[in-house]
């Protein structure tokens, strides 16, 4: 077979060869899955790895069993090896419209991790699934000369989560950001749908060229740079890698679930996160240190005063012809539109400032870890 002669063609790694050999004497598929799971959390952003001693012999007992967890990680582990039909059975999972949304990107994300040549020309086709989110981010794993040509057509009927995730995808290259700039400059896309974060992204890849059209870019105050620096400095410590994603969970719960929904749980104060750009360290944290820095226009505050004198502040959850409705944490006030005097919106957020500054660093990065998941996760055991 072509992918065993390619795959010992170099020295394979003694320690999965090891890993490997004791997996061919184990039947029980939570054991199983465990050693496998350890192994790819292991291999995590390598490709064309030189598959171990007797992979292929355990590859094809291990499927044989028919566990779901266990053929799941054999499959991610195999493109990971350079198994072609493995990367050909995970595109056949995200063009298929019957499998469970869960194993499609699943799948999408394996083929993102190699860097597949053949993901670029099905993932117009996927952008009315379910998982457009991920869809449209794929885009920015791959220098596609047509990409910006399909998001920025598509642009104007998606909704506001989409359009910022294509914002996003076309400042993360070159090509694409000229793309996006000149569809600023036409008006395609609005100066104001461009998040301050991108527009700084986008201002270090085009330079002047950038400013000419989009204005003068909003910088970050030295105070705050150097915060983000520091807790940049403290996820990127090998202190990072025994952050447990649990524990983060509790702490979400604890600091931000009672204003931002993610996996259908929290408040709704807030962006909802589950779709946001939680991989990307500087977003994470411009938005955590300086929320008043890029407010969008749907979650600045709000205050109202009745023609009683009454004050009210908050966020605009739901509005008719009749009433606003305004929420606080904790608290919620219908106001009929026939009792106020006056409504102003400030450009700030109602997101505190100074939240980093109540954690420890262990929960710090436990919560990061827990913001980077990609579905939901236990809470910890009591």
């Amino acid at each position: 077979m072509l992918f065993l002669s390619c795959a010992y063609a170099e020295k394979s790694n003694p320690q999965l060869d090891l890993i490997v050999s004791a997996l061919q004497k184990v039947d029980d598929p939570k054991i199983q899955a465990s050693f496998l799971q350890g192994m790819l959390s292991g291999l995590t952003g390598q490709r064309n790895v030189v598959a171990p001693k007797g992979w292929m012999t355990l590859k094809g007992k291990l499927e044989k069993q028919n566990n779901a967890e266990v053929k799941k990680l054999v499959a991610q582990l195999s493109q990971i090896f350079g198994d072609e039909s493995a990367s050909q059975a995970a595109l056949a999972t995200l063009s298929d419209d019957s499998a469970r949304l869960e194993a499609r990107r699943s799948a999408l994300k394996s083929l993102l991790a190699q860097r597949h040549a053949g993901v670029p020309i099905v993932l117009e086709s996927l952008l009315n699934q379910p998982f457009q989110l991920d869809v449209i981010r794929a885009y920015a794993a791959y220098d596609h000369q047509k990409a910006p040509v399909i998001l920025l057509r598509k642009y104007s009927k998606f909704d506001s989560h989409a359009r910022r995730a294509v914002i996003e995808t076309l400042s993360s290259r070159k090509p694409y950001a000229r793309a996006l700039l000149k569809a600023i400059e036409q008006g395609q896309v609005k100066k104001t749908e461009v998040p301050a974060y991108v527009a700084r992204s986008l201002k270090s890849l085009l330079g002047e060229d950038f400013e000419k059209v989009y204005g003068k870019v909003k910088e970050v105050s030295a105070d705050k740079g150097k915060l983000m620096a520091q807790y940049k400095s403290k996820i990127l410590s090998p202190a990072m890698k025994k952050a447990d994603a649990s524990r983060g969970r509790a702490v979400y719960q604890r600091t931000c679930a009672a204003c931002h929904i993610m996996y259908g749980e929290g408040g709704k104060i807030g962006p909802e996160l589950t779709g946001s750009n939680r991989a990307d360290t500087d977003y994470i944290l411009l938005n955590i240190l300086d929320p008043n820095f890029d407010v969008p226009e749907g979650y600045r505050m709000v205050t109202i005063t009745g023609k009683d004198g009454r004050v009210y502040a908050g966020n605009v959850t739901e509005e008719d012809g009749a009433k606003v409705i305004l929420t606080m944490v904790g608290q919620t006030s219908v106001i009929s539109k026939a009792d106020i005097k006056t409504r102003l919106v400030s450009k700030i957020s109602l997101m505190p400032e100074g939240l980093l500054l109540t954690l420890k660093d262990k929960e710090f990065l436990d919560l990061i870890k827990y913001l980077r998941t990609e579905k939901q996760v236990q809470l910890p055991k009591q």
